[in-house]
């Protein structure tokens, strides 16, 4: 009984000592500096594309994000202030423009360190999301995109259509799945495997990691739905009311 007493309280001890140890500058220190490091070149990985994962499912295709985060080319308060001073002259534009999107979304800017942001919630396809946006605000876009890092090649955006659909994807934060083990089909995909995948929950932590490592701006889930499924240009016709 003694025996057993004393292995029991090692394992608590052991099991305590393993748990601390994560807490510890020493520990953070060398898994961040030395240890993903190692990852990163014993298991490379290639960066996830941004934007909600493709369902055939109409229920899954309401309610999507688009987090785009664009690095302004002036990273200072005066570039901040010309990012502010874009949205501001043109919001009369942007107004009716967001109005007249052949989409249900909900959008919005924001300046977020040295980034300027939209952020939005939207029905449907990305491509045609985006498309409409060229048609009703274009101009809106090439001039916030004009002060953004890159964003010189793909306006005017009505004379370079898929290539600025293309831009805002890359720009689009990668959407980390709600399903834990998704990350990791996710990786395979990306990697050129196109099986079922794994479930192995050990593996996670490293995988999601190494991704990190490489994607260092992801958004959480695919987000939280305030309706169950239905789109509202679908609820209202059903009401008999038109589009």
């Amino acid at each position: 009984m003694d025996g057993a007493r004393t292995s029991a309280n090692d394992g608590g001890w052991l099991d305590r000592l393993v748990d601390w140890l994560p807490t510890t500058p020493p520990f953070k220190f060398i898994a961040a500096r030395i240890l993903v490091p190692i990852w990163a070149w014993r298991t490379p990985v290639k960066r996830l594309e941004g934007g909600p994962r493709p369902s055939v499912q109409p229920g899954d295709n309401v309610q999507r994000m688009m987090n785009l985060v664009m690095p302004l080319k002036d990273k200072s308060a005066v570039g901040r202030a010309l990012a502010a001073l874009a949205i501001a002259q043109n919001k009369d534009e942007i107004y009716a423009g967001l109005d007249n999107v052949g989409t249900v979304h909900f959008a919005r800017f924001v300046i977020v360190a040295d980034n300027i942001c939209m952020f939005s919630v939207y029905d449907g396809d990305f491509t045609n999301y985006i498309r409409d946006f060229i048609v009703t605000i274009g101009s809106v876009f090439d001039a916030v995109v004009g002060l953004v890092e890159g964003g010189d090649k793909v306006i005017p955006s009505a004379e370079h259509v898929d290539e600025f659909i293309d831009w805002v994807h890359d720009h689009d934060l990668f959407q980390v799945s709600d399903v834990a083990t998704d990350i990791l089909r996710d990786q395979e995909a990306v990697n050129g495997d196109l099986g079922g995948g794994h479930d192995d929950l050990r593996q996670l932590p490293r995988q999601l990691i190494l991704q990190l490592n490489v994607n260092r701006n992801v958004s959480l889930g695919s987000g939280y739905r305030a309706y169950p499924g239905y789109s509202a240009a679908q609820v209202r016709q059903r009401f008999g009311v038109g589009w």
